[in-house]
């Protein structure tokens, strides 16, 4: 489990939006670690975090697109039942929120990897370690 930058851009919601994000940090050589979308009527909300936040930062502001960064817990755990169980209980037992997660494993994978918000990702970091 560590500690990372998620980035959170504001883009419109149409065709072709996605595909041009992923080309431009394809180009940079930025690997995309996590994604998630939600839309409303007018635009798109995407989550990232990624392989170096920093220039994916620049390539967006370049870009003109509104961004904003936050830290957020990536854990890297078994994929079998129970397990979120386990990390919301000791969470919630030290008294910090779960914002928002988000995940995806294979099927028959052994681990995943699950990005948290939380209310106080230091804290958080120290709880699901020890």
């Amino acid at each position: 489990m560590q500690l990372a930058k998620q980035l959170a851009l504001f883009l419109e919601n149409a065709p072709g939006t996605l595909a041009r994000l992923a080309d431009a940090l394809g180009q940079a050589r930025i690997n995309i670690y996590a994604i998630t979308t939600s839309d409303t009527v007018d635009h798109s909300v995407v989550r990232l975090v990624v392989s170096d936040y920093r220039r994916a930062l620049q390539i967006f502001e370049e870009h003109n697109v509104l961004v904003v960064e936050g830290d957020v817990i990536m854990v890297d755990g078994f994929n079998q039942p129970g397990s979120l169980s386990r990390i919301a209980h000791k969470l919630a037992n030290a008294k910090i929120n779960i914002e928002y997660c988000y995940c995806a494993t294979a099927p028959d994978a052994k681990k995943g990897l699950m990005i948290m918000r939380v209310s106080n990702p230091k804290k958080a970091l120290k709880v699901l370690n020890s």
